[in-house]
């Protein structure tokens, strides 16, 4: 399929979740504006560097616009809900101020669910990592949501580096997300001379 793309260094989607953008770059708002008059769908991908025209990552997701407040002065803020990752195939040569792309959905298993034991593991680090970040979380809540819900959901809002990210959104199972998660929050807990917390690069 043919895909316009938002290239966004450490942010990621998943399917059935959401992400809130602001868009105020003109060319973005052109993006934006093209999506809204055909199918509302746009790509969601990393750039590989943080410069114009960076190469981008193998992996994204697709999302619709779902929420769309048109600001008077031209910008929007807009919700994604993912709808399907993607594998890039080729980039295309575009007469568009935005990049576009040839993209092969990926079919991802459904209604995943990790073993007790795996889910029990997550919730046990997901808590020590929030206590030493400082987060306040409702784990009354937390304990409620679905594996899918709860893995996806933290993976794309942990404050991780864009390398981190595109490895979770690249993990191919849900249980392979899970114990990279796990991973991760473990790796960002080391601290350095007991007080600096490394982070990954």
């Amino acid at each position: 399929m043919r895909l316009s793309i938002f290239p966004l260094p450490g942010a990621i989607l998943f399917p059935a979740l959401q992400l809130p953008l602001h868009v105020f770059e003109p060319r973005y708002r052109e993006l934006v504006g093209s999506a809204l008059a055909k199918d509302r769908l746009i790509g969601i991908i990393q750039p590989q560097r943080n410069s114009e025209g960076s190469p981008l990552y193998e992996i994204g997701c697709v999302g619709r616009i779902g929420d769309v407040e048109a600001l008077e002065d031209g910008r929007y803020n807009i919700v994604l809900e993912g709808v399907s990752r993607f594998k890039l195939v080729r980039e295309l040569d575009v007469t568009t101020a935005f990049r576009q792309i040839e993209a092969e959905l990926i079919e991802d298993p459904k209604n995943e669910v990790l073993a007790s034991v795996e889910r029990a593991g997550f919730e046990f680090e997901a808590k020590r990592f929030a206590a030493m970040q400082g987060y306040s979380v409702d784990w009354d809540s937390v304990e409620r949501l679905d594996d899918e819900t709860l893995i996806n959901g933290v993976a794309q809002i942990a404050p991780f580096d864009s390398a981190a990210k595109q490895a979770l959104i690249e993990a191919k199972t849900l249980s392979e997300r899970c114990e990279l998660m796990i991973q991760l929050m473990q790796f960002f807990a080391l601290r350095d001379d007991g007080d600096e917390i490394v982070t990954l690069q």
